[in-house]
């Protein structure tokens, strides 16, 4: 035999006790229990069940409350048990919402406030965030230092000198000055997550569109946009709910009926009754106050979790 003939069956032998060798160290080696798999602790599994049983309860007994009492009269829920459905149920409450309190007009304005609200801070903290992680510059750095110093100023602090600078540009009472009050009021923690999420996007990624020829705009657009729309829907819901449910600016730059929005309008109709509070009516507009949110949320909810989870990881 030759030299070359006994080297490869030397080679040969080696490379097959070798992978012998590693079929025996993987065989041997324990293997990882995964979470939640099925063989794990079933005493951890039953008391997770139990608490969330619990806290599923919690959560949906005042609901049931709200949405019992406002299927009844206002008689009939002072008269009868109102943890029971026992008795006449009926829809008058929801008409009266609509007809004699003037919520349509409210629920109106609260939808348009809430749309631009967000539109504004999504656009403006985006571009923002945008800038402050390509442009590495001093200015930069200042700017989102500033911009951050508004999470240490609560709006209660300042909605005196607001209520004057919207009567100097005369825009008090008016949706205009509700919207871009709520919208400042929310953007120092849109750009706070804006930039630590668009801080991820690999650097390679901006030098290849460079590379390709694509300017300022083309790399915003079809790089940022699109993998920017998880944290965009965390901050969408974050601004619809600072909107919808903002009841102090609203009452302070807003004094007509006609640009009344949701909360000042159920603060008026639960405290303006003159035989006492008609808890129906109120119950039946609290929940329908409640379905733009929760329909936000449904809308959403894909890039919520996907956004959370992101700034997480970050």
């Amino acid at each position: 035999m030759s030299s070359t003939g006994v080297a490869s069956t030397t080679v040969g032998t080696a490379a097959a006790s070798s992978a012998a060798a590693a079929r025996t160290v993987r065989a041997r080696r324990p293997r990882r229990r995964r979470v939640g798999a099925v063989g794990a602790n079933p005493v951890a599994r039953t008391v997770a069940f139990v608490l969330a049983t619990v806290w599923l309860v919690i959560v949906l007994f005042p609901i049931y409350y709200m949405v019992l009492a406002s299927l009844r009269t206002q008689g009939e829920y002072l008269s009868g048990d109102p943890w029971l459905p026992v008795g006449g149920l009926s829809l008058s409450s929801y008409g009266t919402v609509f007809s004699a309190t003037g919520l349509g007009t409210d629920f109106r304005n609260s939808t348009v406030v809430t749309v631009a609200t967000i539109i504004l801070v999504v656009l403006f903290s985006l571009g923002a965030a945008y800038r402050i992680v390509r442009r590495g510059s001093r200015f930069a750095a200042v700017s989102f230092r500033l911009i951050l110093f508004g999470l240490a100023v609560p709006i209660q602090a300042i909605i005196i000198p607001i209520f004057i600078f919207c009567v100097k540009l005369h825009i008090y009472d008016t949706l205009l000055a509700v919207v871009l009050a709520a919208s400042a009021s929310l953007i120092a923690v849109a750009v706070l997550l804006m930039v630590n999420y668009l801080r991820a996007i690999p650097r390679e990624l901006f030098d290849a569109m460079s590379v390709d020829g694509a300017g300022e705009w083309t790399t915003f657009t079809r790089l940022v946009w699109p993998l920017a729309r998880p944290v965009l829907g965390v901050v969408s819901i974050f601004a619809g709910l600072g909107a919808w449910n903002n009841f102090l600016i609203p009452l302070i730059l807003t004094q007509s009926n006609s640009n009344t929005v949701l909360p000042v309008g159920l603060f008026r109709v639960a405290s303006t009754s003159e035989y006492g509070i008609d808890v129906p009516v109120v119950m039946g507009a609290v929940l329908l106050s409640v379905l733009p949110l929760v329909l936000l949320y449904i809308g959403l909810r894909r890039q919520f979790v996907a956004g959370l989870g992101g700034l997480a990881i970050r």
